[in-house]
């Protein structure tokens, strides 16, 4: 039954080193639980049995430590987490390619200065050459600033 205690501890020894290398680099938890778990495992080995399985036990943890490290930095292993989905969407288009300076349009919400305007059923977010405009009133297209429109209120 120590055996079994013995592979069980490795096995978890080499999980935690994987996971040390995978998910938490640098030295941490996932190192310090691997070292515990590989030295529970050789202190076992040479308690429970000879010396001879105790120096195969520390083969062992030391070939399997060397295989996983390997196995862990391999790109290839990299590229199975890796994201492979493409994104083809786009930023909103520049509102001077849509408006023209005189535009009229009506505003969404109050502009202090920054709000909502509609043009022709299109919402932009608008900046004020007025201090505040409030809801609901007629304004004009003067200039574009940074995908913002710059709009005075009509008189």
């Amino acid at each position: 039954m120590s055996m079994c205690y013995i592979v069980i501890l490795i096995l978890f020894g080499v999980l935690f080193l994987v996971a040390e290398l995978v998910l938490l680099p640098g030295f941490s938890v996932g190192a310090v639980l691997s070292l515990v778990c590989y030295g529970s495992a050789v202190y076992m080995a040479f308690r429970d049995y000879d010396p001879l399985t105790g120096c195969i036990v520390v083969g062992a943890v030391l070939l399997l430590s060397l295989v996983a490290t390997v196995v862990s930095l391999r790109a290839k292993t990299w590229q199975r987490f890796s994201l492979r989905q493409e994104i083809d969407s786009s930023s909103m288009s520049s509102p001077e390619s849509e408006l023209k300076v005189g535009d009229r349009g009506v505003t969404l919400s109050r502009l202090a200065p920054m709000g909502k305007v509609d043009f022709g059923g299109r919402t932009y977010e608008a900046k004020s050459l007025d201090s505040f405009v409030d809801p609901r009133k007629e304004v004009e297209v003067v200039g574009f600033e940074n995908f913002n429109v710059i709009v005075r209120t009509i008189d």
